[in-house]
């Protein structure tokens, strides 16, 4: 019986990793540029999982949008600096994700993004009768509550990590902003010393007119 019950247990870990296809990616937008992600959907229902966060660069915000085989816009936003949306694909095809950096003229922007397709109906697992089929609903649910916990945990992590390069990247801004304020002030006081040498020079260097008689 324990033996049927890990069995039932890895089909249903295989089942449902194979309805899942995800990918991870962190890329760089330049400004005025508009780069573009795209993902297959086999089947109708499917549903699209879309995270981004963006993790550097300016005010850390970035215009998006997400499109549909057909053109049609699904979601789109302006100036957001993260988000995290399901949807459900109603239609078969290729499903596009566009990132535009275009209130930036100087500054890249560093996104760190995750495009996921997962099938909704769960594969059934081929049991003997008395054996395995008691088994297979409690085990399933244990699967997939465990699965939904560890997205839950994924989500908190990708929050403490854009939080944690935000600072970093906020720390290296402002120190290189100390640094170049230490540079302006030091070289304005010793120009200021340099001027005071020259007028007290000057000063007391001053020669009278001479008339010889």
């Amino acid at each position: 019986m324990l033996v049927s019950n890990v069995l039932a247990l890895c089909a249903s870990l295989l089942a449902a990793a194979g309805h899942a296809r995800a990918v991870a990616l962190t890329t760089s937008v330049s400004p005025n540029e508009r780069l573009c992600f795209y993902a297959d959907v086999d089947k109708a229902g499917e549903k699209i999982g879309f995270y981004f966060a963006v993790q550097a660069g300016g005010s850390f915000d970035i215009d998006f949008d997400v499109k549909d085989p057909n053109e049609k816009v699904l979601l789109d936003g302006q100036r957001e600096r993260s988000g995290d949306y399901v949807l459900t694909a109603n239609t078969v095809g290729e499903y596009s994700f566009c990132f535009e950096n275009d209130m930036s003229t100087l500054t890249d922007k560093l996104i760190d993004f995750d495009i996921m397709v997962e099938s909704e109906p769960r594969r059934e697992v081929a049991a003997k009768p008395g054996q395995v089929a008691d088994h297979t609903s409690p085990l399933e649910e244990s699967v997939y509550r465990l699965s939904s916990m560890l997205m839950s945990i994924k989500r908190t992590q990708r929050y403490f990590h854009t939080r944690e390069t935000r600072g970093f990247s906020l720390v290296k801004s402002t120190q290189s902003r100390l640094f170049w304020y230490a540079v302006c002030e030091s070289l304005a006081v010793v120009g200021m010393a340099v001027l005071q040498v020259y007028v007290l020079q000057t000063f007391f260097t001053k020669t009278g007119r001479r008339y010889k008689v």
